[in-house]
């Protein structure tokens, strides 16, 4: 088994006593990473992040990205913040970095669905941040668009996103949806179906679709996102 590379020793016994985050699969596959000593809660991994990688239809990549990812003590519910230390992806409006400098990896409810299945550093790296370092060295390499159906940056490609990921088709309807999320269930069945059948939601099939995500965030996290979306939902 490889050693943690660290200064905190303390905090690497426990790392490796519970394995929390599979973060020895982690450092094995991804050796130039290392955590990094921090007094915040949570861990962080730095280093020169290497990958190979390849889409249907497109080439093969493999290209490295100096990253540093803040894994929070309630991860796999929160996602892990990424940052590009190098600046080999353009800060240009164009190339899906957050106004505070973090990855903007996908839309926050289909990243936390996709964690949710895999719940691992490795399945992460593999199912999230790869798929996005791809898109960024395909266009640096390539050229042209960027090799998948790309998102609007921003809330706009939120509310896109989520128009397939929740089956509705308006920003009202994705917005009264996550504020039902946001309601006790025994509440919100009681409430009209966002699909706009007329029907209660607890009385339509619809809520067969949206229950699947109730239990990926806390009511709190699902009303703030609806409030956050607020200048798309007119």
């Amino acid at each position: 088994m490889k050693l943690l590379k660290s200064q905190n020793p303390g905090k690497d016994a426990r790392l490796l006593q519970t394995d929390r985050y599979g973060i020895v699969q982690f450092l094995n596959d991804y050796p130039k990473m290392v955590i990094v000593p921090s007094r915040e809660d949570g861990l962080i991994i730095s280093g020169m992040f290497s990958f190979s990688a390849s889409q249907t239809g497109s080439l093969t990549i493999l290209d490295d990205y100096h990253l540093k990812i803040i894994i929070p003590d309630s991860f796999p519910k929160t996602i892990p913040a990424v940052y590009e230390l190098d600046n080999k992806i353009p800060r240009d409006g164009k190339h899906h970095i957050n106004p505070d400098d973090t990855l903007c990896l996908g839309s926050p409810l289909r990243l936390k669905f996709i964690l949710s299945k895999c719940k691992s550093l490795i399945g992460f790296a593999e199912k999230i941040l790869i798929p996005y370092l791809y898109s960024m060295s395909h266009q640096r390499l390539v050229g042209g668009d960027l090799p998948a159906d790309e998102l609007e940056h921003g809330e706009e490609g939120i509310i896109r996103d989520y128009y397939e990921l929740l089956k509705l088709n308006s920003p009202e309807q994705i917005r009264l949806a996550l504020l039902l999320l946001g309601t006790r269930k025994r509440v919100a069945n009681k409430k009209l179906c966002p699909c706009n059948c007329g029907k209660r939601y607890g009385k339509c099939k619809y809520r067969k679709v949206l229950e699947e995500y109730r239990f990926l965030a806390n009511r709190g996290w699902f009303r703030n996102h609806a409030r956050n979306l607020g200048g798309y939902n007119r």
